[in-house]
Formats: structure tokens, C-alpha cells, sequence
């Protein structure tokens, strides 16, 4: 079946079967490979997107479910990779082996717009659903706090 879909801005048609996760769609495709496998579950977080804003596992979403919806990927946060996550990910060195760090931004990315000045707990209790290999816990929290630093200088996140 054809399925368009609005993927980061732009209309995409996609010829794969209603119960193909979006995942798939994304990364073979689409050629979008920011968003990773983890799981393939929908436990780990790794595959985070936006959906019309809000965080979702994209490993449990089939792709019928996508059409006339806001899709955006760790792409489309920003084309240029100035967006406050992406610098202070940078800045902060938050990543280890980076793999879960694309859902971990997304997460982080819904968590701000919603809540420009988030506390320690509200960034523990948003990003709970994210799990990272490494444990970087602690430098996710600090990344996003940045962040939120960034953003209020720059006007807000985006």
C-alpha cells in the first residue's frame, strides 16, 4: 500500500505494507538513521519521535498510523544541528557510544517545549522511559538543563 506521510516538513510516499513499524519506514525507507533500534518493543527509547510534538516509539507504530500526522526525527529538529539539545549534547560531551542519544534528544526536546525550565525531577520522571547502555544519566540531566539555558537565551526552543 502507499502511505504519505509528513515527515520533518515534507511529504514522503512510502509504498509498505499498514503494519510496517514506522521505524522501518524511517531508517530503509526513508533513509532517516538517526532514529535507531533498541528494542523493538517500545521499552527502550531509542527510536523516539515526534508525533504532532509528543514523543513516541516509532518501533510500535505502524505506518498506517502515520498518515495525516506531524512526524519529526532527530533530522528535523534542526537542519544545521544548532538546536539548544544538540548544543549542549555537544558542549556537555553527554554522549558515551551515543547509540540511544537521538530518542534521548527527542524526549528531552518534547520535555522543554512543554516545560521551558524543568527541574531535576521533571527531567527524571520524562526521560524515565529512556534507557542508555552507558548510564550517562546524569550528563542527560545536565544537557538538558543547558539547554533550557540556551533556549531562554535564544527566545525558546523550537
Amino acid at each position: 500500500m502507499k502511505f504519505t506521510l509528513l515527515i520533518n516538513g515534507q511529504s514522503r510516499t512510502v509504498d509498505a505494507p499498514a503494519d510496517t513499524p514506522l521505524l522501518w519506514i524511517l531508517r530503509d525507507h526513508l533513509d532517516l538513521v538517526g532514529t535507531k533500534y533498541g528494542c523493538g518493543m517500545g521499552v527502550c527509547g531509542a527510536c523516539t519521535v515526534h508525533i504532532n510534538g509528543v514523543p513516541m516509539r516509532s518501533c510500535q507504530m505502524p505506518v498506517s498510523t502515520a498518515v495525516g500526522v506531524k512526524v519529526t526525527t532527530i533530522e528535523g529538529l534542526s537542519a544545521d544541528g544548532t538546536h539548544p539539545l544538540q548544543r549542549a549534547w555537544v558542549e556537555q560531551d553527554v554522549a558515551q557510544c551515543g547509540y540511544c542519544q537521538s530518542g534521548q534528544i527527542m524526549t528531552a526536546a518534547a520535555l522543554l517545549a512543554a516545560n521551558p525550565k524543568p527541574s531535576d525531577g521533571d527531567i527524571d520522571n520524562a526521560m524515565a522511559g529512556n534507557l542508555c547502555r552507558c548510564a550517562t544519566y546524569l550528563r542527560i540531566r545536565s544537557g538538558i538543563h543547558r539547554a533550557a539555558e540556551l533556549a531562554t537565551a535564544k527566545g525558546g526552543v523550537s
